[in-house]
C-alpha cells in the first residue's frame, strides 16, 4: 500500500490545502497530513492546535490521518512508511523551489517520489500568510479557510 504525505506548517489550513488533501486523498489509499513544527516561521497557532484544526477539516476523509512532526520530513517519511509526498505549487517560483526540495529529499532518502499539484483556480492565489494577514486587517476570511478555521484564527487575532 502506498503511503503518500502532505507536508508544511498549516498556520492556519485554508481551503487551498483542503483542496489539495481531497485530491490527493482520491490518489493514494493512504494520506498522511504532515503538520511541521517550524519556530522560525512564528507561527499563530501551536502545533496541537494546528493539528486539531486540521482533523476537524479533514474528519469525512477516512483515509487522511493528521501527525505533527518535527526536523526532516524525510525522517517522519522513512518513520512512517511515506513512499509520496505531495505537494502543491501556485507559481514558476514555487516549482523551482519544489523542484529542489525534492531533489533533495531524494537524495536523502532515495525511496521517496514527490508529485507536485496545482490547486484549484479558485485556491491558486492562498497562502496562510494572506490569510493571517487579511484577518489581522478586518476582511472577512470566510471563503478563504474552513468553518472550523474562522472562530479560532479570529480570537487568536484578538478579532473576535
Amino acid at each position: 500500500m502506498t503511503i503518500a504525505a502532505y507536508s508544511g506548517t498549516f498556520d492556519p489550513i485554508t481551503y487551498g490545502h483542503f483542496d489539495l488533501i481531497q485530491r490527493a486523498s482520491k490518489m493514494f489509499p493512504k494520506l498522511i497530513v504532515a503538520v511541521g513544527l517550524n519556530p522560525s516561521k512564528n507561527p499563530r497557532f501551536n502545533l496541537e492546535e494546528r493539528i486539531a484544526l486540521i482533523q476537524e477539516v479533514v474528519k469525512d476523509l477516512p483515509n487522511v490521518e493528521v501527525k505533527g512532526f518535527s526536523g526532516l520530513v524525510v525522517n517522519f517519511a522513512r518513520e512512517h512508511g511515506v513512499t509520496v509526498l505531495v505537494r502543491g505549487v501556485r507559481s514558476v517560483g514555487d516549482f523551482d523551489y519544489e523542484k529542489q526540495m525534492a531533489l533533495m529529499n531524494r537524495d536523502l532518502f532515495n525511496a521517496l517520489d514527490t508529485i507536485m499539484l496545482v490547486p484549484s483556480p479558485q485556491y491558486a492565489h492562498l497562502s496562510s500568510s494572506l490569510v493571517r494577514e487579511l484577518a489581522t486587517l478586518g476582511a472577512p476570511i470566510e471563503k478563504l479557510v474552513p468553518p472550523a478555521v474562522v472562530p479560532s484564527l479570529l480570537e487568536r487575532i484578538g478579532k473576535k
